[in-house]
């Protein structure tokens, strides 16, 4: 599947939906917020928000600090 991340085109095999995306990409579920297609996804939505070729995924990570 190809989709769009963060304005880069990428392949995907396993990413059925936005919690398999999230955790093939290497970040913690608990520390970013996803849109697709301009549309927020709540994190409740994660597991039962699919993906489909040509999303466009943006994926902001939160990162601690002082």
């Amino acid at each position: 599947m190809r989709l769009v991340v963060n304005g880069e085109t990428r392949d995907f095999e396993r990413a059925s939906n936005v919690a398999a995306l999230v955790e093939t990409l290497g970040l913690d579920l608990r520390k970013v917020a996803v849109e697709r297609n301009l549309e927020i996804v709540p994190r409740s939505l994660y597991l039962a928000t699919g993906l489909w070729d040509g999303d466009r995924i943006e994926i902001v990570h939160f990162i601690g600090g002082g």
